[in-house]
């Protein structure tokens, strides 16, 4: 198997599983930071002191405790071109910020794309842990035995008062993040997607584009995360994000219910306009695609539509994105083009 497979394939193995409330939350991610003792923090060290981390992680990587989670295939970050980091940062697989400033960073992905161990990117060492629908408290448990079998190996930098030291101030103390992906279409419809986000804010959690920090919301895609790292437990972290996800559920199902009862006609006719243009447009740009494939997605979750399998929703949530259509047509397309081509491959799997 080449691990080139993880560029080439839209579709995540984790992604085709069923999660609860999965029609609602798209997926849920846990992701820990950690750094080594006696070694400069990545943004600070030598070329052979990044080297030293690599080597020293990469021997940890070979506890035979790390079998329980299937292969772990190692992508260096210096063998892959910029189409194929822009790929894996499309689907998540690697950060931003390991793609374009690391130094000697690497990546260990399973075969289902569910673990992604991250190498010398702004820390030393990011646990990244992926599950479908909303699956926080497993995808924290899962993340933090990898962590526990890592701090078997090597000493990590931890201080007594203020836990565990990143590069990022916002990441001292526990080195968690852990977030939901939403599709929040009804709240945005019926305009209490604002005063929803306004109460997020002010229990501790923020909201984030598909990307993370600085991104662009897309399709009623909304990242819902923890802003504390300091003076929570991790537990108490979680539980925070699963109890405030789970109102925020409630209120979307309840406009949901708003609009199906008070709009059925007004809905119906947005589902099947979109439907239609994903179906035989010949140009159609990556904003207009998203807010086109939230508005079926709603319909099938509504039971407006059955045309579409929510597996090619997801697939095409990952194809329509800039880098997949270099991937799969031409890496020197202009923005035109790409509008093109996006077109024509959403035809494609819309018709099928």
């Amino acid at each position: 198997m080449t691990n080139l497979r993880f560029t080439e394939q839209p579709l995540s193995e984790w992604m085709s599983r069923e999660g609860r409330e999965s029609d609602i939350v798209m997926s849920s991610r846990v992701r820990i930071a950690r750094n080594m003792l006696h070694h400069p923090f990545p943004m600070l060290s030598t070329n052979r002191q990044s080297e030293e981390v690599l080597e020293q992680l990469q021997q940890a990587l070979t506890d035979e405790q790390f079998a329980a989670y299937g292969p772990l295939y190692p992508l260096l970050i210096t063998d892959l071109d910029d189409l194929d980091k822009r790929v894996l940062v499309e689907k998540h697989l690697i950060s931003p910020n390991l793609a374009t400033d690391s130094r000697n960073g690497a990546a260990f992905i399973s075969e289902d794309e569910s673990l992604s161990i991250m190498i010398n990117e702004e820390d030393h060492l990011r646990i990244q842990c992926l599950y479908p629908g909303l699956q926080i408290q497993e995808a924290w448990e899962k993340a933090t035995e990898i962590d526990d079998i890592f701090e078997a190996h090597v000493d990590y930098a931890f201080d007594d008062h203020r836990g565990y030291l990143t590069s990022c101030p916002t990441n001292v103390g526990t080195g968690l993040r852990a977030s939901v992906m939403m599709h929040l279409p009804a709240l945005v419809l019926t305009q209490q997607i604002g005063r929803i986000l306004s109460a997020v804010s002010q229990v501790g959690l923020t909201v984030r584009g598909i990307y993370g920090e600085g991104s662009e919301t897309l399709g009623n895609l909304f990242q819902i995360s923890n802003q504390i790292t300091l003076g929570q437990s991790e537990a108490e972290i979680i539980e925070n994000l699963y109890g405030v996800v789970l109102q925020i559920i409630q209120h979307e199902k309840t406009a949901r219910e708003k609009l199906i009862t008070e709009s059925r006609p007004r809905m119906l006719d947005r589902v099947m306009r979109s439907y239609g243009i994903l179906s035989h447009a010949f140009i159609i740009d990556s904003k207009e695609a998203a807010q086109r494939l939230s508005d079926v997605r709603l319909g099938v979750d509504l039971g407006l539509i059955d045309k579409v399998p929510a597996q090619t929703l997801n697939e095409l949530n990952v194809l329509t994105q800039p880098g997949f259509l270099q991937k799969k047509f031409n890496n020197g397309m202009s923005p035109a083009e790409r509008d093109m081509y996006r077109a024509k491959l959403i035809r494609e799997r819309m018709g099928n």
